[in-house]
């Protein structure tokens, strides 16, 4: 497929905002575009989203928007990029969107810390039965202190193995390494010995081997076809009784109902997520599970990440609108 010719915009773009963004984010929007925005805040409904990229030139959408092939096929002569909010894109047919001719951008990088710190949040307070902790006092079931009361696992001198070691799962071990953790990775490509030294992570080409090793499993790798369910029944039984799974990526990761059974079984110590198959229903036993910190997707909810990346939906919008290409242009061979 040749590249399309850059061709600068007359007047303001017409862009839909799919969500509620910053302020700040919307006020400059409005500014330098025509916007229209979601003060409901609400997911657009299918049919919304149809109608939406019928008459925009531009959507914004977010994780909750599922523009697949149809949606693209419906959408009118004039949307020439979807700008998504966020860095991953598992959400939109990107194949279809280049048979479109239509450029897709995301948000790389900007919630890489916030995302690593609730990770480590997680791979701290599951081990030490955190959730259980705060459960016991809002009950007001506390007794007082006892010397093998909630008894959890020391983090210093534990495994753990980190599945995909792209900008987050980096951010995960550089904090890590901090409490004393051992870092394994797998990942579909070994990284360069400097980098492994910088964060003193050690590369296991198995993941059924990394599985194995690991104290603590966490999870920093893309939705795709081929990692559905990459956390299986069969995985979650090379785990040691005494591990716990971590996820802050995406639920379709790790088959639900395998892990739920390792849980009642009591052959996992317990589970940190932030991300569901289903959202945003969460399965009522992930929530009764006393050691399960079943969190509402907000891995990336700071106000500094959320601005940030606002604006750079902003700069790619613009960036597109005056004939150039986006600096987060997902697909190559388009302008």
């Amino acid at each position: 497929m040749s590249e399309s010719t850059p061709i600068p915009r007359t007047g303001k773009p017409k862009v839909v905002v799919t969500r509620q963004l910053m302020p700040m984010i919307e006020a400059r929007m409005s500014e330098l575009f025509d916007a229209q925005f979601n003060h409901d805040d609400r997911p657009l409904s299918r049919e919304e989203l149809a109608i939406a990229m019928q008459e925009s030139d531009v959507i914004v959408p977010t994780v909750t928007d599922r523009i697949d092939a149809n949606l693209i096929r419906q959408a009118g002569p004039n949307l020439g990029l979807i700008a998504s909010f966020g860095a991953g894109v598992d959400h939109i047919d990107l194949a279809a969107a280049r048979a479109a001719r239509i450029i897709v951008t995301n948000t790389p990088g900007v919630f890489t810390d916030d995302t690593a710190d609730l990770a480590v949040m997680l791979i701290i307070g599951v081990p030490r039965r955190v959730r259980e902790g705060i459960a016991l006092v809002r009950r007001s079931e506390w007794t007082g202190w006892a010397p093998s009361a909630l008894l959890g696992w020391q983090i210093g001198g534990k495994s753990l193995g980190i599945v995909g070691m792209g900008r987050i799962g980096q951010a995960v071990a550089h904090r890590a390494r901090a409490f004393g953790l051992n870092i394994l990775y797998h990942n579909r490509h070994r990284l360069p010995q400097a980098v492994e030294n910088m964060h003193g992570a050690t590369y296991v080409e198995d993941l059924d081997d990394l599985i194995a090793r690991s104290d603590i499993l966490t999870l920093h790798c893309p939705s795709t076809k081929d990692s559905r369910h990459l956390i299986d029944a069969r995985r979650i039984s090379l785990m040691k009784s005494t591990a716990c799974l971590i996820n802050t990526a995406r639920g379709d990761l790790v088959d639900q109902d395998a892990l739920i059974a390792a849980l009642d079984a009591g052959s996992l110590v317990g589970a940190g997520l932030d991300v569901y198959p289903d959202e945003p229903q969460v399965d009522r036993r992930l929530i009764d599970h006393p050691n399960v910190m079943t969190l509402p997707h907000i891995g990336s909810a700071t106000r500094e990440g959320r601005e940030a990346s606002g604006e750079k939906v902003i700069a790619n919008i613009q960036f597109w609108a005056d004939g150039h290409r986006p600096p987060d242009q997902v697909l190559e061979g388009l302008v």
